[in-house]
């Protein structure tokens, strides 16, 4: 029976991602013990591909990877054409928009010019939300640190991830509201999901099992 190759992303989300495979059975090992190497064979024919936590969707979506691994934040920032089968519940956090402490200026701005601008490495998401709320913001896609963007007058506000807030509180940023609340989705290739039915099941039951009670089981 053919095993699966599955896409496993390094970062934030990698140790406890790593954690629940490990619970269910599968031998990361190595792939904790060689964060340069990109694949990995295991004694029982898993093979693990780690790369960077956008790049994921693509591989599954193209086939390199039958499952994969993933924050639901990159998912729909992505537009990948995968199936979410799973929301695990971990590595939560939060895309929330943020401006400078005291006076809100987007408001000022967008009171006095009807516009403002939005500093982000979320601009689909970013759009998206304002959108669909009749505001149509400047939306400024950034690679780097996204905080510095209000602080030297680029943009009014940012959109980004936190979980604790600290970073966004250390440059003195207020957080004004949440758009959205991500967890880990486990997702799978389309023609995957049929040919590797039995296998994609089984991982997919065992995971079900090891998650707690209260964690969600859909795809939302």
């Amino acid at each position: 029976m053919k095993t699966l190759r599955i896409a496993l992303c390094r970062g934030a989300i990698f140790e406890e991602t790593a954690s629940l495979l490990e619970r269910v059975g599968l031998d990361l090992t190595e792939v904790r013990g060689n964060s340069r190497k990109l694949i990995f064979e295991t004694a029982g024919g898993t093979r693990f591909i780690t790369t960077r936590p956008t790049d994921v969707p693509t591989y599954v979506e193209y086939g390199a990877a039958d499952v994969g691994f993933v924050g639901k934040d990159v998912l729909l920032e992505a537009g990948r054409n995968v199936y979410e089968v799973l929301d695990l519940g971990i590595g939560r956090c939060r895309l929330v928009f943020a401006t400078p402490e005291g006076v809100d200026p987007s408001l000022e701005t967008l009171r006095h010019l009807g516009t403002f601008r939005v500093a982000t490495k979320y601009p689909r998401m970013t759009q998206e939300y304002f959108q669909a709320r009749g505001i149509n913001p400047d939306i400024i896609t950034l690679h780097g640190s996204i905080e510095l963007a209000p602080l030297v007058g680029l943009a009014e506000g940012i959109v980004d991830l936190t979980s604790t807030g600290t970073t966004m509180r250390e440059n003195r940023l207020q957080e004004r509201f949440q758009l959205y609340d991500f967890t880990t989705r486990m997702i799978v290739n389309r023609v995957a999901h049929k040919m590797l039915a039995p296998q994609v099941g089984e991982l997919l039951a065992r995971l079900r099992e090891a998650l707690p009670a209260a964690t969600p089981g859909g795809s939302t």
